[in-house]
């Protein structure tokens, strides 16, 4: 398995990305996780989800937002800088447990890394993603094409949830969103940190047994040789 960051990237130019890779993984390539953070955008899943954005939500916005239609499953959800947004592509052919056994590992990732900033959090059941205290803390929304999985999880790190207050997150009404910055006596911390701890996470739910720090490449680094070198 690789993990890539992306550093911060559009949502439109992370899926076409991840549609290169889920074909380098289709084709018998390695897993690969990526990790990074989207400019303010609204997605809405693609069975439901856009009777939950107002009309003119840009305008509502003060400042620029994205809104766009997805391929993943789920509801609406939001994206913005301090949000770290999780795509693992894997080959779940390769997995015990299908995508009921996937989804809880993903969540898994989350909560241990969350754990590791004194965040307590856990699963609800029915409602796939990641809670504390009845608040929900990371969405879940994925998609599964040739047993290969895309898109994934979206954590909320910063104190600045304001793109929630203007749509149903999740198309669930009464929920609130929250984040480590909310959640955790101390300051958030920074998101190189998260998303560092996560991937170690991540390795040791998917891969167990591995031993020390995952390598991490950069977005300068070599995805793209990797892709073309099949």
């Amino acid at each position: 398995m690789f993990a890539f960051d992306l550093g911060r990237i559009g949502y439109l130019d992370s899926f076409a990305l991840q549609e290169q890779v889920l074909a380098w993984v289709q084709a018998g390539g390695a897993d690969i996780l990526l990790v990074l953070e989207h400019p303010p955008t609204v997605s809405v899943g693609k069975n439901s989800g856009a009777e939950n954005v107002p009309p003119h939500l840009e305008t509502l916005y003060k400042g620029h937002v994205d809104v766009v239609q997805s391929t993943r499953g789920g509801n609406v959800t939001c994206h913005f800088p301090g949000q770290l947004v999780a795509y693992p592509v894997i080959n779940l052919k390769k997995r015990s447990g299908g995508i009921r056994a996937y989804v809880h590992d993903l969540e898994e990732a989350a909560i241990r890394m969350l754990a590791f900033f004194q965040v307590e959090a856990a699963r609800r059941e029915g409602f796939p993603g990641v809670w504390t205290d009845g608040r929900k803390i990371a969405s879940l929304g994925i998609a599964v094409k040739k047993y290969v999985t895309m898109h994934g999880l979206a954590l909320n790190v910063a104190e600045d949830l304001s793109l929630f207050n203007f749509v149903t997150p999740c198309g669930l009404d009464g929920v609130s969103a929250t984040s480590i910055a909310r959640e955790s006596a101390q300051a958030a911390p920074p998101m190189d940190a998260v998303k560092r701890v996560f991937i170690k996470e991540f390795y040791a739910v998917f891969q167990p047994g591995t031993d020390g720090e995952p390598p991490v490449m950069q977005p300068g680094d070599s995805l793209m040789t990797l892709l073309h070198s099949a």
